[in-house]
C-alpha cells in the first residue's frame, strides 16, 4: 500500500507546508479547513467501423481549498502546489468565507481504513497497444452473435486518481482511486427498420478488467432481447400498475427518491422529504440504502472527497426514514456523523452531498410471482433519460424497452413509453419486493451542480398506480 510519503512526494508538498496553508486559511476566523489533493491521469480508446479512430491521454493536477464559518463557505483551488500559489487559494477562500455567523462545530471522524478496490494492474503501467486485441475481439463477438448487426462502437477508458487530504482537526487521508469502463454499441438494422442497444460495464479495478470474460459478457448482453425490440410498439397509456425489473430500475429509485434523500437540500427545505425524519415514507419491510463499501463498485469509496471514512447508510429502514445522506458541512448542522457521503467531480469543486451505489434490499416475494399478481399492467426493465423536481418529488421516466403484462402473463413486448409519478406517493405505493436484488454496474454518471460516478440497484418492486405516456 502507497505511504504517506508517496503522495507528499507525488504532490511535492510537506507536512509543514500543509499545515502552514492550513494555519492561512484559517487567519480570518473560520471554523473549519481542508486541502484536497489530486492527480488524475486519464486515458481513452474508441472503436469504429473496424478501426480504433481515437484515443487521447491527459493528466490533471491540483489542489482544492475550502473555509468553512457558520453557513459561509469559502472555496479556491490551485492547479499546481507550490507554496505561495496555495497561500494565495488559502486565503481566497478565507476571504470569500469570512463574515459574522454562528458558529458550527466540526468534530473528528473515525479513521477505519478499507480496501475496497485493489488494483492487479496498474492502468498507468499498460500501452495503448496491449488493448487493441480486446478491442477486436469484441466487435467480433458481437458480429458472430447477430447478423443484423451493421455497426460496432467500442469505448475503453480508465482513470487512476492520486488523492491526499487534510484538515484543520489534524486529519491526513490518502488514497488511489481506479476506475475502468468499457462500453459497446451495436446498430442492428431488419426488415427496413434499424434499432440500437448499448451495454457497459465500469469498476474501481485495474486492467484486469480487461478480459474474454467481459468481452462475452457485454456482447451477449447487447444481443438480448433485439427480436423483441424490431417487434416492440408503444402500448396505450393511462394508469396503471408497473412492475420494475431487478437492476437497471435503481436508477428511477437513484433519481426520484435519492436526490430527496440528500441533506444539503433537507437542510434548506426544499426537499420533499424535509422534516419527515422518523416518519414513515414506505411500506413496511422496504429499506433503501445508500452505500459505499461494495467491493470495486464504481460508486464506492475508502474515503468521500472530505476524508470520511465509507461507510453504508440506511436510508429507510423498514419502511421509516432514518437518515439523509450527509457531507460534513450538513452533519454538523443536524448533529449527526458524516455519512460519507461528501463527494466533488475533481478539485476544482467544492464537496456536497451526493449518492454512490443506491439500492433497495431484497424483500420475500417471488419475481414470477410479482408479475402473475398483475392482471393489467407493463413489465420495464430498461431506462434513459429522466427528469425529477426535488421540492414537489414528481418524476419522469423514458421506457427504452419492456412488456405488457396481460392476465399475469408476460405478453406483447412495448417501447418509446414515459413512467409518471411522485416520488413519496410512489414509494408509499410499492405492493411487493422481490427476493432478487441485482446491482447495474453500468456507466451511471451523476450529475447534480457537478457529475460523480455512481451505482444503482433494485430487486423486481411492484408499484400499484403510475402513469404511462403511450399512444
Amino acid at each position: 500500500m502507497n505511504t504517506a510519503q508517496y503522495y507528499l512526494d507525488t504532490f511535492r508538498t510537506t507536512m509543514q507546508d500543509i499545515k502552514a496553508v492550513t494555519q492561512t486559511a484559517l487567519s480570518k476566523g473560520g471554523d473549519f479547513a481542508d486541502l484536497y489533493f489530486e492527480y488524475t491521469t486519464y486515458f481513452n480508446l474508441l472503436l469504429k467501423d473496424g478501426v480504433v479512430s481515437s484515443g487521447g491521454f491527459h493528466t490533471d493536477y491540483g489542489v482544492g481549498i475550502r473555509v468553512l464559518k457558520g453557513e459561509k463557505t469559502g472555496y479556491a483551488y490551485s492547479e499546481n502546489t507550490r507554496l505561495d500559489d496555495m497561500i494565495s487559494a488559502a486565503k481566497a477562500a478565507s476571504v470569500i468565507a469570512c463574515c459574522e455567523a454562528k458558529s458550527n462545530r466540526y468534530s473528528p471522524v473515525p479513521d477505519r481504513r478499507l480496501d475496497l478496490y485493489p488494483m492487479g494492474r496498474n492502468w498507468r503501467d499498460m500501452s495503448a497497444d496491449s488493448f487493441l486485441p480486446f478491442l477486436k475481439s469484441l466487435e467480433t463477438k458481437m458480429f458472430h452473435r447477430d447478423n443484423r448487426i451493421v455497426k460496432v462502437i467500442v469505448r475503453l477508458s480508465d482513470s487512476v486518481s492520486d488523492v491526499m487530504m487534510y484538515n484543520s482537526l489534524g486529519e491526513l487521508t490518502f488514497e488511489t482511486r481506479p476506475m475502468g469502463s468499457i462500453t459497446v454499441t451495436a446498430v442492428f438494422q431488419h426488415n427496413g427498420k434499424t434499432e440500437n442497444n448499448t451495454a457497459s460495464r465500469s469498476f474501481r479495478t485495474g486492467a484486469e478488467l480487461v478480459s474474454d470474460e467481459i468481452a462475452d459478457l457485454l456482447a451477449e448482453e447487447v444481443v438480448r432481447d433485439m427480436d423483441a425490440r424490431f417487434e416492440a410498439l408503444r402500448p396505450e397509456g393511462g394508469q396503471m400498475s408497473v412492475v420494475m425489473g431487478a437492476g437497471a430500475s435503481g436508477i428511477l429509485l437513484h433519481e426520484a427518491m435519492g436526490h430527496a434523500f440528500e441533506a444539503d437540500f433537507n437542510r434548506k427545505g426544499q426537499s420533499i422529504f424535509s422534516g419527515k425524519m422518523g416518519k414513515r415514507v414506505c411500506p413496511e419491510g422496504v429499506n433503501v440504502v445508500d452505500d459505499g463499501t461494495l467491493l470495486n463498485n464504481r460508486g464506492s469509496g475508502n474515503y468521500d472527497d472530505e476524508g470520511v471514512p465509507g461507510q453504508k447508510t440506511y436510508m429507510v429502514t423498514d419502511g421509516i426514514l432514518t437518515s439523509y445522506l450527509h457531507d460534513r458541512i450538513s452533519a454538523s448542522y443536524y448533529g449527526v456523523p458524516s455519512t460519507g457521503n461528501g463527494r466533488r467531480e475533481n478539485f476544482r469543486y467544492n464537496p456536497i452531498p451526493r449518492m454512490r451505489a443506491t439500492y433497495m434490499e431484497s424483500g420475500t416475494a417471488d419475481p414470477e410471482g410479482i408479475i402473475s399478481s398483475v392482471s393489467h399492467g407493463i413489465y420495464v426493465d430498461q431506462f434513459s433519460n429522466g427528469q425529477v423536481k426535488i421540492g414537489e418529488g414528481d418524476f419522469t421516466f423514458f421506457v427504452k424497452s419492456g412488456y405488457l403484462i396481460e392476465n399475469g402473463r408476460l405478453t406483447a413486448p412495448i417501447k418509446d413509453i414515459n413512467v409518471i409519478g411522485n416520488g413519496p406517493q410512489a414509494l408509499s405505493d410499492i405492493v411487493a419486493v422481490g427476493n432478487d436484488l441485482k446491482i447495474d454496474n453500468g456507466t451511471w454518471t451523476c450529475g447534480k451542480e457537478q457529475s460523480v460516478p455512481v451505482s444503482c440497484g433494485m430487486p423486481t418492486v411492484l408499484v400499484k398506480n403510475l402513469i404511462i405516456g403511450g399512444e
